[in-house]
Order: structure tokens, then sequence, then C-alpha cells
């Protein structure tokens, strides 16, 4: 009988976690840096390559970091998301191009609008490996002093900027 119990018993807690792993979102895979500093940097800017950008700049101020790529589909399909968010004003979005020819970039943003503060160059995706970017779209909200509050992996949609970002934008800015 106890042949048949302990395997059984296995079985069953298998199904469960398997069950349990099946609920959740895989966009919202856990982060480490959650409540962590944001990492610094310095990278050049994306329309004026002579002049550079790093988060020190925002110290003080609630933003929004979008990873993004020109040959990104995913990005694509949420670049009107990310306008809107924009637009709302809640705080300044900036974009970090990722692994991307400037010149492609620049083409993709006049082709289909420029919803960034400024966008950052990360040519070579260093920056992107230290925020532990999986791949394009990718976003973050950081706080005023600088800590990762949220990230997203994957296209945001207008559900998750309404339910997710925007409470958080407005909770971290006292509104």
């Amino acid at each position: 009988m106890t042949r048949y119990v302990l395997p059984l018993g296995i079985f069953v807690a298998l199904v469960a976690l398997l069950a349990f792993g099946l609920t959740l979102d895989p966009r919202e895979v856990p982060s480490p840096l959650i409540g962590k500093p944001a990492p610094q940097f310095e990278l050049p800017q994306l329309h004026q390559a002579n002049k550079t950008f790093s988060p020190k700049e925002l110290q003080g101020k609630v933003w929004v970091l979008n990873v993004w790529a020109s040959w990104c589909t995913g990005c694509r399909d949420e670049h009107s998301v990310v306008t809107e968010l924009a637009k709302s004003h809640l705080a300044p979005v900036y974009g970090l191009n990722y692994k991307d020819k400037r010149e492609d970039a620049i083409s993709w943003l006049e082709r289909f609008g420029d919803p960034y503060d400024t966008s950052i160059h990360d040519a070579d995706g260093r920056v992107g490996i230290d925020y532990g970017v999986y791949g394009v779209p990718e976003t973050y909200v950081i706080d005023k002093h600088g800590v990762i509050r949220y990230k997203r992996i994957g296209a945001l949609t207008p559900e998750i900027v309404k339910q997710k970002i925007v409470p958080i934008m407005k909770e971290l800015n006292g509104a």
C-alpha cells in the first residue's frame, strides 16, 4: 500500500505545482532589481551623439525607462501605449534604444512618432545587461531616489498601464 501512496503523493504535488505555475503571467518575471538602485550609466543621446544622458540627471523625479529597438515588433505594438503614457505627464518617459543602428532608430521614431523626453543609444547592449533586459520591449518605473519599483517584460498594453504603472507612478509622486 505504501508503495503506491508515495508515488501518488509526488504525482499530486507535481500536478498542483504545475497548475499553480500556469496561473502566473510570464511577463511578470520577478526581477532581483526591484527595490534596488537602478544601475548608473552615461550614454550618448540618440539624436545628439555629442551629448550624453545619465540617470543622475533625474534624481528627485519619478521616471519611466522604456527599452526599445527599431527591429522589435513588440515595440511597434506598444508604441501607441508608450505615446499615451508620455502624454499623461505623470512622469517623464525616457527611451533606451537597445542594440540598434542609430540611423534605423531615428528613422523609426520619425515614422511612428517620438514619445520620449530623450532616447539614449545603447548600441552594444551593455546598459541593457546591467538592467537585466531579457529582450525588448521592457519598461521600468524608477522612483525619486533612483530605485527600480516596477519592471515589465514585453509590450505594454493600455490595461497594464492603467492597472499597474499609473497607480505606481501616482503613489510614488504622492498623488
